[in-house]
């Protein structure tokens, strides 16, 4: 979309909730939650909607969501995966997930960088 709001472009067309996209720090790429595949997972996609690939892969129950790119081109998200939201960060191809925080207590959500 341009700055005034003209020129909109849809880049997802599923039957899943696509959601909480962030750019990569170079705009080549956006990641974004979706529940395409039923659970809410974290996927990247290139800048112009191509190359749609998953990075998390849990039970449906699990909820991955809230993903932001870091400088670095690292990306931080919330997950569910061990049953209380807690932050967690990957390389941008999902490798090494990372938990960050251990906070049974309370809800660890919506991380930036």
């Amino acid at each position: 979309m341009n700055p005034n709001g003209s020129g909109v472009t849809r880049l997802t067309n599923d039957r899943g909730i696509d959601a909480s996209p962030s750019w990569s720090p170079d705009s080549s790429k956006i990641a974004f939650m979706s529940t395409r595949d039923l659970g809410a997972e974290i996927y990247v996609m290139n800048a112009n909607g191509s190359g749609v690939t998953r990075l998390t892969n849990n039970a449906f129950w699990v909820i991955d969501t809230d993903p932001s790119w870091g400088a670095n081109g690292k990306i931080l998200f919330s997950s569910t995966r061990n049953g209380a939201s807690e932050i967690y960060v990957m390389n941008a191809n999902g490798t090494l997930q990372t938990r960050l925080t251990s906070n049974f207590l309370a809800w660890d959500i919506s991380p930036k960088w």
